[in-house]
């Protein structure tokens, strides 16, 4: 498909309805309590305007500053650009796996919004020059996956994507949701990341340039063609516009998923979320993979919105939490590389001496020498995410490390955990495939 030259100005751009405290891609929840099947879409957004010129809508989303809503936050339009610079037909993949055990925020956008998903991916399609679509979808979810191939026969059988999209169902691993990991399994190999140079931008699906988006970036996407840059920008800040879904888990008194302004702090969601359910110990920020803060006293901005944000009890013991998570991480690696094979599962160990042992000083000791040679040493960033959160945790939990080294664990260590810890298993090795 090559469309004809076009300005922003075409666009279409009739103000959107409005959603509570500026809901957008969760308006339609907001407006009928249910997901979106195609025509009730149509009849809220009009159709997505695929014919617009490839630079045309490249230039509008770096004009809006969108960035990655995965976890990675590089600028979209970049990544757009990048593919669209490349030589010969590209391939565009939907990452909707969310293998993150505390978030659920993209299995919500899909649920209630299948088809801003589905435009935002094949409009990228449209200004990449791709000639496929391909969503990936986790393949424990069952009825996830009826539900979107059900969407994606609607949108076929009424013909309003102009790039067909092939829905995809990969093994459901933590790491199996990395932009690479999606690209070797469509390459025919296992769910697992690979090395990299080249990056997929460069050799990617069947060695085509090709962009790996998550989901809600390109719903985002979506909202932009339509209703253009300047609009995006009116919420979230000069250096986090639009908004974004956040999982709000563990001692809040509404747990759900939130959208709100990208450049709103911890503090803001947890007051979305109706505030703390009691006084906290520390507050997780970007789930498995990210960090612990110390809990926020009133009016303090302890950190900034991530997909996924837990807030811990104040009873609650951090370093058992951590020990388990990190557990769960060292069984989930892909087991490619030496900080996979030993130095996880070692660090894991030494933390679980830490939080429910007789540790003394030595483990400590070792403990944060093992950490130090982690970070940028494995095949993907598997262990960097491990490393930072286990760093964060002693940080944050000092207080508790001082008292478990002296006197042993603490009288909540074996108490039920706060996080949705799955059991540290390690996947079979046919279960890559």
């Amino acid at each position: 498909m090559t469309p004809g030259p076009v300005t922003t100005s075409t666009l279409r751009r009739p103000r959107p309805p409005a959603g509570p405290d500026g809901t957008r891609l969760l308006l339609g929840w907001y407006e009928t309590g249910g997901p979106a099947g195609l025509a009730e879409h149509l009849d809220r957004y009009g159709p997505a305007p695929s014919a617009a010129a490839p630079e045309t809508l490249i230039d509008a989303v770096l004009r809006a500053g969108l960035t990655g809503r995965g976890g990675g936050g590089f600028p979209t339009g970049r990544k757009l650009a990048a593919v669209a610079e490349r030589r010969g037909p590209a391939v565009v993949v939907a990452n909707g796996m969310e293998s993150e055990p505390a978030g659920r925020k993209d299995a919500t956008l899909l649920h209630l919004a299948p088809h801003l998903v589905l435009d935002g991916a094949v409009l990228a399609a449209v200004a990449t020059g791709a000639a496929t679509v391909h969503l990936c979808l986790a393949r424990t979810r069952g009825e996830q996956v009826r539900r979107l191939v059900r969407a994606v026969g609607e949108r076929r059988r009424a013909g309003v994507d102009p790039v067909p999209v092939e829905v995809h169902t990969l093994p459901h691993h933590f790491v199996s949701s990395e932009e690479t990991a999606l690209v070797n399994w469509l390459n025919g190999g296992a769910a697992r990341p690979r090395a990299t140079p080249p990056r997929p931008f460069e050799k990617g699906v069947a060695r085509r340039p090709t962009l790996v988006d998550n989901v809600e970036t390109l719903a985002h996407l979506a909202l932009i063609a339509r209703y253009g840059p300047e609009w995006f920008r009116e919420q979230g800040g000069p250096e986090a516009p639009g908004t974004a879904l956040t999982a709000l888990t563990g001692s809040v008194r509404r747990p759900g998923v939130y959208e709100l302004p990208a450049d709103s702090s911890v503090s803001t969601a947890l007051d979305a979320a109706g505030g703390p359910a009691g006084r906290l110990g520390a507050v997780l920020v970007g789930g498995f993979f990210g960090s612990w803060l110390p809990a926020p006293p009133h009016g303090a901005d302890p950190g900034r919105l991530a997909g996924v944000v837990a807030a811990l009890p104040e009873e609650a013991c951090g370093l058992a939490e951590t020990a388990a998570v990190l557990a769960y991480l060292g069984a989930q690696s892909a087991r490619q590389c030496g900080p996979c094979r030993f130095g996880l599962p070692s660090v894991a160990e030494d933390f679980a001496e830490l939080a429910w042992g007789r540790a003394g000083a030595p483990v400590l000791e070792r403990l944060n020498h093992r950490l130090g040679l982690l970070p940028g040493r494995g095949a993907c960033r598997h262990p960097d995410g491990a490393a930072r959160l286990a760093v964060s945790a002693l940080r944050v939990f000092g207080d508790h490390v001082a008292r478990h080294l002296s006197h042993g664990p603490c009288a909540f260590a074996h108490a039920p955990l706060t996080l949705p810890v799955p059991a540290a298993r390690p996947p079979a090795e046919d279960a890559w495939r």
